[in-house]
C-alpha cells in the first residue's frame, strides 16, 4: 500500500480522494494554485503544496509543476480525479517515468480508450452496439457531409479527445453541417488542442444511461450497476440517480454485461464508466467510455455501499479488488444534484462572487461533497460546481421527496451568486421525471414550457 498521495485536483473531489486516503491511513498531500490557497482540501490534507498562479494551464494542468510537487512530498502516487489531467495519457506515462504510480488505467489503455473515434472500433470488435457513424476521424468537411448522408440526420459531431460535455454540436439540417464542423473543429482545437472530430447519428427522446466498472490487474472485472444522467444541459449533467428508473431488467442485465465485456476486451484497471444512450424503444447503444472518476459516482456508493475512490486505489497499488461481482447487490434509490453557482435565467452562466452564507442540509440519508463554505469565494477560473448534494431512500418516490427537501433546507448567499437550486428542485417536480420517463430533452422542455407560461401571463 501506498504510504502517500498527491492529489492532482482541486474542489470538492480533492476533499473527498483526501478523506479516502485518510481512513486508508495514507498520508495525503494537496496541491493548489494562488486562488485556492484557502481551499478545504489545504485545510484538511496532510500537507499541501503550490503549483501556480489560478489559470489552470499554470497550475493544475501544469505536468512539470504537478510532478516537482509530488518529488517534493514524497508522494508515491498521483491520484488525478476527474477533469484536468485524469484522461491525459501523457501524464500517466510521465507519472511512470518518474517512478510515480498513476491511479487510474495505464497510459496505453488511455491512448487507446481516450481516442473516442478509435474507442468505437474496439469496443465494436468486442461486440458491443455502437451508434451508426464514422469509423474514423474525419479528414475533411466533404467526408463529414458524406458520412451524415450515409447515417441520416440528425447527427452530432464530437471531439475525438473530448470530454465533459464540451466539444459537441447536434447537426439536424445538411446545410448546417459545413458551419457546425468549422466551429466545433476550432473548439476542440481550443480546448483539447487537437482539432480531430468524429460523428455519429443523433438519436431523439433518448436517456443517457452509463454503467460503472471496477477492474484489477489479477483479471477480476466488475459492474456496480448502472446510473441515469439525463437531466443535462448543453451535454452536462445536472441530476443523476441510481438505478436508472424504468429500465427492463433484461436491458440492465444487457448493458452492464456488456460494459464489462468492453473493459476486459482492452484490458482496463481501475474506475472507468461506459456510457451508452438508450433509445425510446430499448435499443442501447455505446456513446463513450470515460477513463477516469466520474463527478456522479456517489449516487452508485449510495446504492450498493462500495467505496469507489477506495477500491480505485487498492488497486493502483496492485491488491484485488475487495468485492466480487456476486457480492454487488444494489438496495434503495439514490439521487444527486449539482449545485452549481450558475443562474439558469441567464442560460446557466457562472456567477462568481463572495459566499457569505453556505449552510448545506442534513438529516437521515443526505451527503453533501463540497468543498466549499461561508466565507470562501468562488471564482471565475474554474468550474462552477458548489456541492453535490446526494440523497437515498428505500423507494425512488422517498428519495425524490428526500431530495427536495434537503435542497429547500440548502442556504447559498454571495454577492452577485446564483445556484441552480430552484431549477433542481423545478426539474425535480417536473410530471416526466416524477414518473421516470424524462429524456436528454427534459431541460429544454422545461425551458420552453417556462417561456409558454411567461407568454401567456404577458397577454393577461
Amino acid at each position: 500500500m501506498f504510504s502517500s498521495v498527491l492529489i492532482a485536483n482541486r474542489g470538492e473531489i480533492a476533499l473527498r480522494i483526501a478523506r479516502a486516503c485518510h481512513e486508508l491511513g495514507i498520508r495525503s498531500v494537496a496541491v493548489y494554485s494562488t486562488a485556492d490557497r484557502d481551499s478545504a482540501v489545504v485545510r484538511f490534507a496532510d500537507e499541501a503544496v503550490h503549483i501556480g498562479p489560478a489559470p489552470a494551464k499554470s497550475s493544475y494542468l501544469s505536468i512539470p509543476a504537478i510532478i516537482e510537487a509530488a518529488r517534493l512530498s514524497g508522494a508515491q502516487a498521483i491520484h488525478p480525479g476527474y477533469g484536468f489531467l485524469s484522461e491525459d495519457p501523457d501524464f500517466a506515462d510521465i507519472c511512470a517515468a518518474s517512478g510515480i504510480t498513476f491511479i487510474g488505467p495505464s497510459p496505453e489503455v488511455m491512448l487507446r480508450l481516450g481516442d473516442k473515434a478509435a474507442a468505437r472500433t474496439a469496443m465494436r470488435e468486442a461486440g458491443l452496439p455502437v451508434l451508426p457513424g464514422s469509423s474514423t476521424a474525419l479528414t475533411t468537411s466533404a467526408e463529414a457531409k458524406e458520412t451524415a448522408q450515409q447515417t441520416g440526420y440528425p447527427v452530432i459531431l464530437k471531439a475525438v479527445a473530448g470530454g465533459g460535455g464540451r466539444g459537441m454540436a447536434v447537426v439536424r439540417d445538411p446545410d448546417e453541417l459545413l458551419t457546425a464542423y468549422r466551429e466545433t473543429r476550432a473548439h476542440a482545437r481550443a480546448v483539447f488542442g487537437d482539432d480531430r472530430l468524429y460523428l455519429e447519428k443523433y438519436v431523439d427522446d433518448a436517456r443517457h444511461v452509463e454503467v460503472q466498472v471496477l477492474c484489477d490487474r489479477h483479471g477480476s472485472a466488475i459492474h456496480l450497476g448502472e446510473r441515469d444522467c439525463s437531466v443535462q444541459r448543453r451535454h452536462q449533467k445536472l441530476l443523476e440517480e441510481a438505478p436508472a428508473p424504468h429500465l427492463p431488467e433484461g436491458l440492465r442485465a444487457e448493458m452492464c454485461e456488456a460494459a464489462v465485456r468492453g473493459a476486459r476486451a482492452v484490458g482496463y484497471e481501475g474506475a472507468g464508466t461506459f456510457e451508452f444512450v438508450v433509445t425510446p424503444s430499448h435499443e442501447f447503444y455505446l456513446m463513450e467510455i470515460n477513463c477516469r472518476l466520474q463527478v456522479e459516482h456517489p449516487v452508485t456508493e449510495m446504492v450498493t455501499g462500495i467505496d469507489v475512490v477506495r477500491e480505485q486505489i487498492l488497486v493502483a497499488a496492485g491488491l484485488p479488488l475487495s468485492v466480487r461481482q456476486a457480492d454487488v447487490t444494489t438496495r434503495g434509490v439514490a439521487v444527486e444534484c449539482r449545485v452549481n453557482a450558475e443562474d439558469p435565467d441567464r442560460d446557466f452562466a457562472p456567477t462568481p462572487g463572495l459566499l457569505y452564507e453556505f449552510v448545506p442540509p442534513g438529516g437521515p440519508f443526505v451527503r453533501v461533497d463540497t468543498h466549499s463554505y461561508s466565507g470562501w469565494r468562488v471564482g471565475p477560473d474554474y468550474d462552477s460546481l458548489l456541492a453535490k448534494a446526494v440523497v437515498w431512500a428505500p423507494d425512488r418516490p422517498q428519495a425524490m421527496a428526500r431530495m427536495d427537501r434537503a435542497l429547500e433546507e440548502f442556504r447559498v448567499g454571495g454577492e452577485g451568486v446564483r445556484t441552480t437550486i430552484g431549477f433542481l428542485r423545478r426539474a425535480l417536480s417536473h410530471p416526466e421525471f416524477r414518473a421516470g420517463r424524462h429524456t436528454t430533452g427534459l431541460v429544454a422542455k422545461m425551458a420552453a414550457e417556462e417561456e409558454l407560461g411567461s407568454s401567456a401571463t404577458d397577454r393577461f
